[in-house]
């Protein structure tokens, strides 16, 4: 189950999973999704590590912005 974190003003979605064990560690799984013209681009991040998967349609730039937005917050 995922749950809603934030909405950036450009309407950049952030919703996260709740924490669980892996390899004896926590993570968290945080999703992101921004409306484009009809299609969406997403995101995926495992926490803490920042461990960026499925990245479709983010620049580099943006992704660091993104990590920049949620390190900010931890």
């Amino acid at each position: 189950m995922l749950y809603p974190f934030m909405t950036l003003p450009d309407d950049t979605e952030i919703v996260h999973s709740e924490s669980y064990i892996q390899d004896g560690k926590e993570h968290v799984r945080v999703e992101i999704e921004k409306p484009i013209e009809g299609v969406f681009q997403s995101a995926t991040c495992i926490l803490p590590e920042y461990k960026w998967e499925e990245v479709n349609g983010f620049s580099e730039i943006e992704i660091r912005k993104l990590q920049d937005i949620m390190s900010s917050l931890m």
